[in-house]
């Protein structure tokens, strides 16, 4: 059962079966796949995406990482996140221990609100409890920088994210679809490159495995291009020829929210060196 369970998976097969599966299912169906597929991978190699399946560029990002030449982006992210907001308070003051520790617990499912609520959105939040007026999402400039550094405060803890009571399995669920969804003039589902063909290469790309995707960004591409995961999100649209959706739309909410839970009790490490 174990084996068909996992053909449906990859291949996308949303049938009655498959729907009933709860996340933790999915989740330990997906580690055991990878199991077999990648058996000299690590599971908390995952983080590492492709370059876990390339010695070469894993020394490249062990130099790089060493002396990263965006350093100075995420100094910035810190400057932002410490200065005092109008009446005095900071950032750091709309979190849990000041911040730390927290990352890893996003997305999380509003059950007010009844939607999911990303890191970003959090810290918008915070913006609009202060009195202060928001960051545009997808802005590399304000919410990018800011949160390269606010997410590197949760480096090495393990992501736990949260999947409880009917609205926040639907959100879920929808997630889920997303990826498994093909999409484009291609006819690519995020699943195609990262279950179907991992550690395939596209071009010069070596094919990440699905697992660990949530847990290191922002990222630097190219050493300083800096890349949100919703950015990556619009880029792989881009790349199979379908429409990007927009930061923080509803669907890309519920797929970052799959995609995080997926990566339950993997270690997080932000602001991190990618080709």
């Amino acid at each position: 059962m174990k084996k068909i369970a996992l053909a449906l998976l990859s291949a996308g097969l949303m049938m009655s079966a498959a729907a009933q599966a709860g996340p933790e299912e999915d989740r330990k169906q997906l580690i055991d796949f990878y199991k077999s597929k990648l058996p000299t991978v690590k599971f908390d190699d995952m983080v590492y995406g492709a370059l876990a399946l390339d010695k070469d560029a894993k020394s490249q990002y062990d130099s790089i990482m060493e002396f990263p030449p965006f350093e100075s982006v995420v100094e910035g992210g810190k400057q932002m996140w410490e200065k005092p907001f109008k009446n005095g308070k900071t950032f750091s003051s709309c979190f849990p221990n000041g911040g730390k520790n927290v990352a890893g617990n996003y997305p999380v499912f509003d059950d007010k609100l009844n939607k999911v609520v990303t890191f970003e959105m959090a810290i918008n939040q915070c913006l609009r409890d202060n009195g202060e007026a928001e960051f545009k999402l997808g802005d590399v400039n304000t919410m990018g920088i800011l949160t390269a550094y606010a997410r590197t405060l949760s480096d090495g803890m393990k992501m736990s994210v949260k999947v409880q009571g009917a609205g926040a399995l639907t959100a879920y669920e929808a997630g889920k679809r997303h990826y498994f969804q093909r999409r484009g003039q291609l006819n690519f589902a995020c699943s195609t490159c990262h279950v179907d063909n991992v550690g395939n290469r596209i071009r010069a790309e070596v094919l990440s495995p699905a697992l660990g995707q949530a847990t290191h960004w922002p990222a630097f591409r190219a050493g300083e291009n800096l890349v949100t995961l919703q950015t990556r999100f619009r880029q792989c649209n881009n790349q199979v020829r379908a429409v990007p959706l927009e930061f923080g739309s509803e669907e890309y909410n519920n797929l970052e929210y799959y995609m995080s839970y997926r990566d339950n009790g993997l270690p997080l490490k932000a602001s991190v060196f990618r080709k």
